[in-house]
């Protein structure tokens, strides 16, 4: 599972002279490219960070462009998910999408639900601390109603009722542009994830660059609290016991 945070579209147009809006039509172009080689490398799982409930404080014009542009896209790119066996899903606050955008995203996933190659997790209008306060909300109202007994929490359950519960947690995440941040982005499900931080900006973030990171992740050791020694004894991970 490859987490990205597509970070940089802004700093490339106006490193060039260009619109906001032009940097981000030009990052349309590495959504699909990692897509594609994601496919094409067996990858089952990729989730991008494609808006946060944070970034509906841009200017009203770079908000309505990007839900423009989502909206295209999905609209271009189903035939080809169709195609090549990519499912897609979406998380976060669905309900603050504009009614045409909120369709079109709902077509896509109601059309593609059964492919099985891929699965392309959109996350849109997502705060990490906001999928963590739902999920104690939601797991709070199965208590008082007795479904569940306090001491029944635990990572399992709380994972399970995230909005990535069906999904493994990522194994690399990706940032681009060179920031050193998480910036809400899987709060919960990261403890473990191997982080992978490039000033490439995401517009020219291609395959390349891309299965450069890839090969950066096949090359670290993932120990999981565990030492080389237990390791090499083939000792389980704490929460694979």
């Amino acid at each position: 599972h490859v987490a990205i945070i597509m970070d940089g579209n802004g700093r490339w147009a106006k490193l060039r002279g260009k619109s906001r809006i032009e940097g981000h039509r030009r990052g349309r172009a590495s959504v699909r490219a990692v897509v594609e080689m994601s496919r094409r490398l067996g990858i089952p799982y990729l989730s991008l960070y494609a808006f946060s409930a944070e970034n509906w404080l841009r200017p009203k014009d770079e908000v309505s462009a990007l839900m423009s542009l989502l909206e295209h896209y999905l609209t271009v790119e189903e035939p080809k998910m169709m195609r090549h066996g990519i499912r897609l899903l979406a998380i976060g606050d669905k309900d603050r999408l504009p009614s045409t955008v909120r369709c079109t995203l709902e077509r896509t996933i109601e059309a593609t639900k059964e492919n099985k190659h891929l699965t392309v997790i959109l996350a849109l209008s997502y705060s990490g601390r906001s999928d963590i306060v739902r999920t104690v909300q939601e797991i709070a109202a199965k208590v008082k109603e007795g479904e569940y007994a306090p001491e029944d929490i635990d990572e399992t359950l709380i994972s399970a009722h995230t909005e990535t519960g069906s999904l493994p947690d990522p194994d690399l995440l990706i940032r681009t542009s060179g920031e050193m941040r998480i910036s809400n982005f899987f709060l919960w499900q990261i403890p473990y994830t191997e982080l992978y931080v490039t000033p490439i900006l995401w517009p020219d973030f291609r395959d390349k660059e891309y299965l450069q990171a890839l090969t950066e992740f096949q090359r670290r050791q993932r120990r999981f609290g565990r030492t080389d020694e237990q390791i090499a004894k083939n000792i389980p991970r704490a929460d694979r016991s």
